[in-house]
Order: structure tokens, then C-alpha cells, then sequence
């Protein structure tokens, strides 16, 4: 029999907010594109998710390899014309995300086509063990594995979606 990936998950605990409150709540892991889209790009259909962030009806947390992948994106000029405000995106890390250590999972767990994005499919699957936990994402090779993942308790959902399941 295969490693269960929610029992052999390494459990995370989750530093306090900002605020030094650890608030219960939904979790969401932002992608990098989503990310870009907030603080990058201003994408208003993104308003009503990064309010929840915003708020902290959901809790936001990411590792560090996720903030220097992003950092990294924008250092290449990918947004270049878009003027990236980086203390823009330093204030949101650091008003709004909650940052873990990478999680140890087993072997079996569903593999994403993008071996850049499987960290954050893992850091969900690691905090799905524990907490209700989304993955939002626009990038096609994370939403492939949504099915695999749902199974597992990690609930990998596109913007549109989760606006759609969480609207009024």
C-alpha cells in the first residue's frame, strides 16, 4: 500500500499574524500568477479574494521559496512595463502572508507537470492535513492536478471558481 500524504504529511504550525494574533480560519495559497495579479498587475477580479485576504477571513501563507520565485519573475522583467511597486509587494508579504517552512511529504502525492509549481500543490497538501486549505491558481499544469488533489482534501481552484463558490 502507497504512504497516505495526509497522515505522513509534516504538520506546519502557522507563526502568528502580523498582529501576533493566530486567528482560525480558512488558509489560501496564492500562486505566483495570482500573486502577480494582485500586486502587479491590478486585476479587479481579484477584488473580492484579496479582501478576504485583506481581512483575514483567509489566512495567507506561503514559503519563502514561494516570495523568491516571485521576486524572481518580476527581476526578469516579465512586468516590466507594468512598473512592479516591490515595496508594494514586501508591505503585502509582510501585512498579509503568514510564512512556513517547506513541508516534507511522502513520495505519493500528485505530481505537477511544472516541477516550479509543485511547491505549492505540497505546502497545500501539507496544510489541507490540518486546516481547511485552498490553492488558488490560474497556471493549467496546477490546475491538472485539482481532481487528484480534491481527493486528498486540497481543494485547487481558479479565481473564477472560487469567486463563484464564495460570492455573496
Amino acid at each position: 500500500m502507497l504512504p497516505d500524504p495526509m497522515t505522513d504529511a509534516v504538520s506546519i504550525a502557522l507563526p502568528p499574524l502580523p498582529d501576533n494574533t493566530v486567528a482560525p480560519g480558512p488558509l489560501v495559497i496564492l500562486d505566483t500568477q495570482i500573486v502577480m495579479d494582485w500586486l502587479v498587475f491590478d486585476e479587479p477580479t481579484l477584488l473580492p479574494l484579496i479582501a478576504a485576504v485583506e481581512s483575514r477571513h483567509l489566512h495567507w501563507v506561503a514559503t519563502a521559496a514561494m516570495k523568491a520565485e516571485l521576486l524572481h519573475v518580476i527581476g526578469r522583467g516579465v512586468a516590466a512595463r507594468y512598473s512592479p511597486d516591490l515595496q508594494r509587494v514586501e508591505t503585502a508579504f509582510t501585512q498579509h502572508c503568514r510564512f512556513v517552512e517547506e513541508p516534507s511529504l511522502s513520495i505519493a502525492r500528485p505530481r505537477c507537470s511544472d516541477t516550479d509549481d509543485q511547491k505549492f500543490i505540497d505546502l497545500g497538501l501539507a496544510l489541507a492535513a490540518t486546516a481547511p486549505t485552498w490553492l488558488i491558481s490560474r497556471d493549467r499544469a496546477v490546475l491538472k492536478v485539482a481532481k487528484r488533489a480534491a481527493r486528498l482534501g486540497l481543494p485547487i481552484l481558479s479565481p473564477a471558481a472560487w469567486l463563484k463558490l464564495n460570492a455573496g
